[in-house]
């Protein structure tokens, strides 16, 4: 089993910046593929990235690409959401999730383990 807990959440005003953080415990060797989801309210969870262990990232939307930065750091069993330029439609509930597979399709069903979420509130 995969614990995830995220923090870096909070309220921010348009075009501000926020650093989501995630850290794993427990079988960590099972996070293969790890991605941020997030969700809005009214709305069904959305994939935001993702990333391999060797680094390498996938972006949902053009509209993250650029402003969204996903990292991970395995040595400290980390993984991170640097969000810049941040819009009123960013404001969701963001979560961490892990996969025990390599990353493939970035849709909630294909992953495994869930963290609890951090909420990102972005005002006008």
């Amino acid at each position: 089993q995969v614990q995830l807990v995220e923090s870096g959440g909070g309220s921010v005003q348009s075009g501000g910046s926020l650093r989501l953080s995630c850290v794993a415990s427990g079988d960590t060797d099972m996070t293969y593929c790890m991605a941020w989801f997030r969700q809005a309210p009214g709305k069904e969870r959305e994939g935001v990235a993702q990333i391999t262990r060797d680094g390498s990232a996938g972006y949902a939307a053009a509209s993250m690409w650029g402003r969204f930065t996903i990292s991970r750091d395995d040595a400290n069993n980390a993984l991170y959401l640097q969000m810049n330029t941040l819009k009123p439609g960013d404001t969701a509930m963001y979560y961490c999730a892990a996969s025990r597979r390599r990353c493939g399709s970035l849709l909630p069903s294909y992953f495994d383990y869930w963290g609890q979420g951090t909420q990102v509130t972005v005002s006008s």
